[in-house]
C-alpha cells in the first residue's frame, strides 16, 4: 500500500510541476532547484551569485524552504529581491503544490530567474519535481568525499553539482580524486563547479551556466 500511495503522490506532484513549468515558460522565467544537506552552503552560494546576477540586469526572486525559522529568507532579503519563506514543519522537502502557491505570490512578468532553496536533505528532495529547469546540488568538502556514493540519486537527478568550501580542503581529509570518481559513478559526465563562498572564488562558470 505504501508503494502505491507514494506513486500516486509523485504522479500528482509531477502533474503540478508540469503546470508550473508551462507557466514559467510562458513568462520567460527560469527556475533552479538548489539541493543539499544542512550546512552545505546553499544560502551562501545564493548570497554570492545574487549580486553578480543583479549586476547583469537579471531580475531574481527566491523561495526559501526550511523546517522552521525565516533565517535564510532574512539573509536573502538583504539583496532587495522578492523572497518567500516556506516552513514545512516536520516535512523534509518541498513539493510542487507549495511552489505553485509561492510562485503565485510573485509578479512573473517582472522576473527572469527564480531560485528555490530546498529543505536541507540529501534524500527526499531529489524525488520531487518542482517545475524547475534544473536541479543544482550543493555539496561541501567538509561533508566528505563519499557522498555521491552514499546518496547517488540526488547527484544523478541534478544537472549541476557545486562543490563548496574548497578553501577548506587543506584542513580536511577530502580527496578530490575520490569525490570525482564517486560522482562519475552516480552520474556519468556530471558537471561540477568548485567554489569558495568565503573567498568569492569559482563563481564565473556557475554564473555563465545560470544566465
Amino acid at each position: 500500500m505504501q508503494v502505491k500511495v507514494m506513486k500516486n503522490i509523485l504522479r500528482a506532484n509531477d502533474m503540478l510541476a508540469e503546470e508550473i513549468r508551462e507557466i514559467l515558460k510562458q513568462n520567460n522565467v527560469r527556475m533552479f532547484n538548489v539541493l543539499g544537506s544542512p550546512g552545505a552552503g546553499k544560502t551562501a552560494v545564493l548570497e554570492a551569485i545574487l549580486p553578480k546576477l543583479q549586476s547583469l540586469g537579471k531580475r531574481v526572486a527566491v523561495i526559501e524552504g526550511d523546517c522552521a525559522t525565516s533565517n535564510d529568507a532574512d539573509r536573502i532579503a538583504v539583496f532587495n529581491v522578492p523572497v518567500i519563506q516556506i516552513n514545512t514543519g516536520s516535512g523534509c522537502h518541498l513539493d510542487a503544490n507549495m511552489i505553485r502557491k509561492a510562485a503565485g505570490e510573485f509578479d512573473l512578468s517582472q522576473l527572469d530567474i527564480i531560485f528555490i532553496e530546498n529543505v536541507g536533505n540529501l534524500v527526499c528532495p531529489a524525488s520531487f519535481d518542482l517545475g524547475e529547469e534544473a536541479k543544482i546540488a550543493v555539496i561541501s568538502v567538509t561533508e566528505g568525499d563519499d557522498k555521491p556514493l552514499k546518496y547517488p540519486r540526488i547527484f544523478n537527478e541534478s544537472q549541476l553539482v557545486v562543490l563548496n568550501k574548497i578553501d577548506l580542503v587543506p584542513y580536511t581529509n577530502f580527496q578530490r580524486e575520490t569525490f570525482y570518481t564517486a560522482l562519475e559513478s552516480s552520474k556519468a559526465g556530471a558537471v561540477c563547479y568548485e567554489v569558495s563562498c568565503t573567498k568569492e572564488e569559482g563563481f564565473e562558470a556557475l554564473i555563465n551556466y545560470i544566465k
